[in-house]
């Protein structure tokens, strides 16, 4: 009777700490942890195009008082002196001086050099969700990291947890995962990743972590961020 419970108690005890381990790595085959310390960089767009409410700076040689900055109105043109409007939605900053050029050629300036200039894009936006104070769809003017990100959607709520904080990225057709732990950045254990235009920021609990949860410990996340491959299959 002794021997029974004593190989009873053994085995809950075996039992107790399978379950508090963690699990085998890519146990969920739809995600692929990765062997890399960073995101891959997102896809090159080439030359950035025109959209609405981006925001050009436009110079004439030889003309200061035809220089200015504009921002492109609903209807994708803006007014330019001496020649009216000019499209610009959809076309380069290229596409846009050799128009003017043109349109300035001849009448107004005899052989004219414009230059045009995009100095703000309204569209290249990314998203933040989860426990912060304002979620919402938010501009990148400027290089941005992930601590800058989370400071610009209003910072976290007093109940987020910082230590599971994933950043997902689309790169040739393949969706990306980063998970990260702010405190880690804070305290200089590894670097601020950047955030770019089309990324999702996802601050806290969310489904795609507790499948994370599934194939890895999040405590790595301390000393190294966590790079993983969601896979899709049809």
């Amino acid at each position: 009777m002794q021997i029974l419970k004593f190989w009873t108690a053994t085995l809950a005890m075996v039992s107790l700490i399978s379950c508090a381990s963690p699990g085998p790595i890519a146990a969920d085959p739809s995600i692929q942890l990765l062997e890399l310390s960073s995101l891959p960089l997102p896809d090159s767009t080439g030359v950035a195009t025109v959209d609405v409410r981006d925001q050009l700076k436009i110079d004439v040689l030889g003309f200061a008082d035809l220089g200015r900055e504009l921002r492109i109105d609903a209807s994708g043109s803006f007014q330019f002196p001496l020649i009216g409007m000019v499209r610009a939605e959809g076309r380069t900053p290229y596409e846009i001086s050799q128009d003017i050029a043109s349109r300035l050629r001849g009448p107004f300036v005899k052989n004219p050099e414009v230059t045009v200039d995009l100095v703000e894009q309204s569209a290249q936006l990314f998203t933040m969700g989860g426990e912060v104070n304002s979620p919402g769809r938010y501009p990148i003017l400027k290089p941005m990291t992930l601590m800058e990100a989370v400071a610009t959607s209003g910072g976290t709520t007093d109940t987020a947890s910082t230590g599971e904080v994933l950043i997902f990225r689309t790169v040739s057709g393949q969706r990306y995962i980063g998970a990260y732990d702010l405190s880690a950045i804070q305290r200089g254990n590894y670097q601020d990743p950047f955030v770019f235009p089309g990324d999702i920021v996802q601050v806290g609990e969310s489904p795609s972590l507790r499948r994370i949860r599934t194939i890895a410990t999040i405590t790595p996340l301390v000393t190294a961020p966590l790079i993983l491959l969601e896979r899709v299959f049809r």
